[in-house]
C-alpha cells in the first residue's frame, strides 16, 4: 500500500476495532473511552511502526522521546479524537491518520466509524455548494468566542458537534461550511482532517490565515480554520477586523 492507502485502511480497521470494543457491553462511559484510546493506540502505533520502520511517530496517547524532531516523515495519529462522544454511543468521534512530511499535513484519513465513512486525502471529492444561510461547525460545550462573533456578522447558524475530525469532516461532506476553532488544540486534533480537507480544494489555516506547520518541539496547535476559499478569505477578513 502507499501511505494514502495505508492511512486509510488503518484508520478504518482502528475505527472497527473502536466499535467491536464499545459493543462489548463491558466498559461504559470515561473507562470505555480510556480502554478505546488505548486499544485504538496500540495497533496504530504496532501498525505503523512494522509498515514504515523508518518513519517517525507522534500520538496522542503516547509519551514522546524526541526522536520525531528533525525527522521529515512523521505520522501523527489520534486513535480516538472525541473519547467522550465515543463513551456516550454518539456519531461524532473520528479516528485520525496523517502523515506530515517536512512540517506539512500531506497524507491522511479520518474514519467516521459511527456513520461507517472513512475520507481519504487521495480520494478528494467535490465540495457540494453552500446553502443560502452558512453553517459553522462549533463545540458542544464551549463554542468559540471568534466563531460566534463571525456568526453573528455572517448570519450563520451554529451547528453544535463533538470531535474536530468530525467538524472538520462536516465540511468537507457539505454538511457545513465553516469550521472556526480557538479554544486550543494539539496537532492531532487536526493534522489528518486539515489533510483531508486540503486535498478536497478547502482553505485550511491558522485562525490569523499562517500556514499550519506540523512536527513541532511543543506540539500545541491551538487554532484552526477550514472552509470554503471565499469563505475564508471573508472569515479571516472580520477576524483581522
Amino acid at each position: 500500500m502507499n501511505d494514502a492507502e495505508l492511512a486509510a485502511h488503518l484508520a478504518k480497521t482502528a475505527g472497527r476495532i473502536l466499535l467491536e470494543v464499545r459493543a462489548s457491553g463491558v466498559l461504559t462511559g470515561k473507562a470505555l473511552g480510556v480502554a478505546g484510546d488505548h486499544t485504538a493506540n496500540q495497533f496504530l502505533v504496532h501498525a505503523i511502526r512494522s509498515a514504515r520502520p523508518d518513519d517517525a511517530l507522534l500520538s496522542e496517547e503516547m509519551q514522546c522521546d524526541g526522536s520525531r524532531i528533525g525527522q521529515s516523515r512523521v505520522w501523527i495519529i489520534d486513535p480516538v479524537d472525541g473519547t467522550r462522544e465515543y463513551g456516550e454511543a454518539r456519531a461524532d468521534w473520528a479516528v485520525h491518520v496523517a502523515l506530515a512530511i517536512d512540517g506539512v499535513a500531506s497524507v491522511g484519513a479520518v474514519a467516521l466509524p459511527g456513520l461507517g465513512v472513512v475520507l481519504h486525502s487521495d480520494r478528494p471529492a467535490p465540495v457540494p455548494p453552500a446553502p443560502p444561510v452558512l453553517r459553522m461547525v462549533v463545540s458542544r460545550s464551549r463554542p468559540a468566542p471568534e466563531a460566534v462573533m463571525v456568526a453573528e456578522r455572517l448570519g450563520a447558524e451554529l451547528v453544535p458537534m463533538g470531535s474536530a475530525g468530525a467538524k472538520a469532516m462536516a465540511v468537507v461532506r457539505g454538511e457545513a461550511d465553516i469550521y472556526l476553532h480557538s479554544g486550543g488544540q494539539y496537532e492531532w486534533d487536526n493534522a489528518a482532517p486539515v489533510a483531508v480537507a486540503a486535498a478536497h480544494g478547502l482553505h485550511c489555516s491558522r485562525i490569523d490565515g499562517s500556514p499550519l506547520v506540523y512536527n513541532q518541539t511543543d506540539v500545541y496547535l491551538p487554532d484552526l480554520l477550514i472552509a470554503r476559499h471565499d469563505h475564508a478569505a471573508t472569515v479571516l477578513a472580520l477576524l483581522r477586523g
